[in-house]
């Protein structure tokens, strides 16, 4: 055993012993320790108690509770509650309160089968253990209870299917049946069972979580995703837009704007020429040997974007139903990605399509998560706000093998067109900040990046005159507009806004 003489060779967290009491209470005397809870002490004496408890957490339960196992709701969220609550499973009842925490141990057995050894002497109950002691928890008592709502249980079984598919939770059922015994959870047992059957659809059980409740009626969709609708949804109700209108639908003015939205918007996606080449191949046809599947992915959008009839129309007013705004995407895809026939134009992705370290809807998620979606942009009245919600919820879903950015940009421009408003496109200057407030939202939940940049890029193509298509493009470069360099940036053109 290690023996201590000073205070200052204590570590942060520690028990006092027989052996080590003298230098303890000469170190709490002269204030370089500090008591925490019955024999438990610390050498910090200049951070708050509760970030060091915070900070040693298990290592303080591993002392106080030595071979306990992390059960209930704590096996589950792997965090004490909101209100510092954590809970084991041991011999005996028994409650600690230290700073920030509370610990309590719940009579019951010790490690089971599938129960894993966690932090030194601590052992960490499975998924199957934890949700029998959860659902045979009869007292809950709010949110400080060892027990999570069925609605929370229910939605992890269905990640669990989401995320491994219908044999994890199979194989759930199967380590439910086998501790059932020991945990005398014979109900909570047969409730799990009935929850897995019913969210895979084999057994007629009332579900109360919806992304349960949709994957039991054949239209699982990501809640994760739906979750991040949900924050731009709340945002974007209490986002006043400046109004720009536009009313010009037809015509030179809207040809040549719908030019710099195609041209833009390939740029982005890594569809790159001058744009004096990509002036020659949408407006004389002039297909460059070299690369003819490029040159087709500007005219596919092109096609779209100068459509008057196709732009005028939106495809998620209040009123219009889902297998219209669907087969609009299927369409609309269609052309973009006609040039590319590997890219499977118009169908609907079959395998995982990712981004970086960004990982889009599974293909089995992606109707019921669209259908989500749908709903809530059905729900915005007005043009830009819906726009935004659209352009969102295309990039987060990304539905189709390819094409899915330029998808966004085609229909998020739709809804602006169809109400009267300044369509939007995103110079190649302007790049970083489209990514970056998409990312804002898409990992941090902060939507307001998204909506000022979005705002601004109006406000942009608002200020610039497009009766004469050279011109125009002299005050994008006037503007930065084509710069690639990270470091430019955007100017607002002075002049016509």
């Amino acid at each position: 055993m290690v023996k201590y003489r000073t205070s200052a060779e204590f570590p942060e967290i520690f028990l006092s012993t027989s052996e080590r009491s003298r230098a303890v209470s000469a170190g709490v005397r002269a204030g370089t320790i500090r008591k925490l809870e019955g024999r438990l002490y610390t050498s910090n004496v200049a951070d708050p108690l509760e970030r060091v408890v915070r900070r040693n957490l298990w290592q303080i339960v591993s002392l106080l509770f030595p071979g306990a196992v992390v059960s209930h709701r704590t096996a589950l969220e792997g965090v004490p509650t909101p209100g510092g609550s954590l809970f084991l499973t041991g011999p005996y009842a028994r409650i600690v309160r230290l700073p920030g925490l509370r610990i309590r141990q719940i009579p019951g057995p010790g490690p089971l089968d599938g129960d894993t050894a966690f932090v030194q002497t601590l052992w960490l109950a499975s998924n199957a253990r934890a949700m029998l002691e959860c659902l045979g928890t009869k007292r809950v008592r709010g949110l400080e209870s060892p027990s999570l709502p069925r609605a929370d249980i229910e939605d992890r079984i269905d990640r669990m299917i989401r995320f491994s598919g219908e044999g994890e939770a199979n194989a759930l059922r199967d380590r439910a049946r086998a501790v059932a015994p020991e945990l005398d959870a014979a109900e909570a047992e047969a409730e799990l069972q009935a929850l897995v059957g019913a969210i895979l659809g084999t057994r007629p059980v009332e579900l109360t979580s919806r992304a349960a409740l949709n994957r039991a009626v054949g239209e699982p969709y990501d809640s994760g995703r739906v979750e991040l609708f949900n924050t731009l949804h709340a945002a974007l109700l209490g986002w006043q837009p400046r109004p720009r209108p536009d009313y010009v639908c037809e015509g030179p003015v809207f040809d040549n704007l719908a030019f710099v939205d195609a041209y833009f918007s390939n740029f982005i996606e890594g569809t790159e020429f001058e744009v004096q080449e990509a002036v020659a191949i949408v407006f004389e046809n002039r297909i460059p040997r070299s690369r003819p599947e490029d040159a087709h992915d500007i005219l596919g959008t092109y096609r779209i974007v100068s459509d008057a009839l196709a732009m005028s129309r939106s495809a998620a007013v209040p009123g219009a139903s889902f297998e219209g705004f669907v087969d609009t995407l299927c369409r609309y895809h269609a052309t973009l990605m006609g040039g590319r026939p590997d890219k499977r134009p118009g169908e609907f992705k079959t395998a995982v399509n990712r981004a970086g370290l960004t990982v889009f809807v599974d293909p089995a998620l992606v109707y019921g998560t669209l259908r989500q979606g749908f709903g809530m942009l059905r729900s915005i009245p007005e043009a830009f706000k819906r726009a935004v919600m659209m352009m969102f919820v295309l990039s987060e879903v990304h539905p189709f093998d390819d094409g899915n950015g330029r998808l966004a940009r085609v229909m998020m421009n739709a809804e602006l067109i169809s109400g009267s408003e300044r369509r939007i496109f995103i110079p190649t200057a302007y790049r970083d900040d489209y990514l970056l407030a998409l990312r804002a939202l898409s990992r941090q939940h902060e939507p307001r990046p998204l909506l000022k940049m979005l705002d601004y890029a109006q406000a942009f193509s608002a200020a610039i005159d497009f009766t004469d298509l050279q011109a125009a493009l002299d005050t994008l470069r006037r503007s930065n507009a084509f710069e690639r360099d990270t470091d430019a940036r955007l100017r607002m053109p002075s002049a016509g806004f």
